[in-house]
């Protein structure tokens, strides 16, 4: 899958899940629930235990149904193992420049964390493509239009603070995609599959 590609898939469902887990066994519970439900793509965070073999798994197994990425990257060589072992996106808390200059190797994306215009627009210079507002519950969907004002071209995807009763109003604010992580990824596999649903339907209204 390319570059483009990838990013294509993520605008058009609108919705990352970030999974997180007290080991590896939860964690691919968490990600085959929310693929059933709809949701299926997956930001496998490093601060899963054995994050590698998740991800490993994960690309074994679902491949064919499942867009796979890495979160929670703080360097480059962790990028770099994600990515050869099957993410096709990188997500970061915050900016690292040696993380961007390989996924542009790469030609991977990398969506990392920033807060103000300064921090954004440091991103873009080393061709990031979509900025990751973290938290956004820091900010509110309002600060979206707050930044396209004088950044029409970013597109920024909210993680923190992103739930089913809000996603909608990110979304109308002109979020690229949203990262759900505890409002998504938690309680049974029935829950999580409901909940992705509802995520999905929300989102599709929201841009209706």
């Amino acid at each position: 899958m390319s570059k483009i590609d990838t990013l294509m898939r993520i605008k058009n469902l609108g919705i990352v899940a970030v999974i997180r887990g007290k080991d590896s066994k939860e964690a691919l519970e968490y990600a085959k629930a929310c693929v059933e439900g709809g949701v299926d793509i997956l930001e496998i965070t490093f601060t899963v235990p054995n994050a590698v073999d998740v991800l490993k798994e994960l690309s074994d197994s679902l491949s064919e149904n499942a867009l796979l990425g890495a979160g929670t990257v703080l360097d480059s060589t962790t990028a770099r193992l994600a990515i050869m072992n099957g993410a096709k996106f990188i997500v970061s808390p915050s900016f690292d420049e040696e993380v961007a200059k390989l996924c542009n190797l790469y030609q991977v994306p990398y969506m990392p964390g920033c807060m103000t215009p300064t921090e954004i627009t440091n991103a873009l210079k080393f061709g990031v493509d979509v900025i990751k507002i973290f938290p956004g519950s820091a900010f509110g969907p309002d600060y979206f239009k707050a930044i396209h004002g004088p950044l029409p071209h970013v597109n920024l995807m909210p993680t923190g603070g992103v739930d089913v009763e809000n996603v909608g109003e990110w979304i109308r604010n002109g979020a690229f995609a949203v990262g759900a992580g505890s409002s998504l990824v938690k309680g049974t596999k029935e829950e999580i599959i409901e909940k992705c649903k509802l995520f999905i339907k929300n989102i599709k209204g929201a841009r209706a």
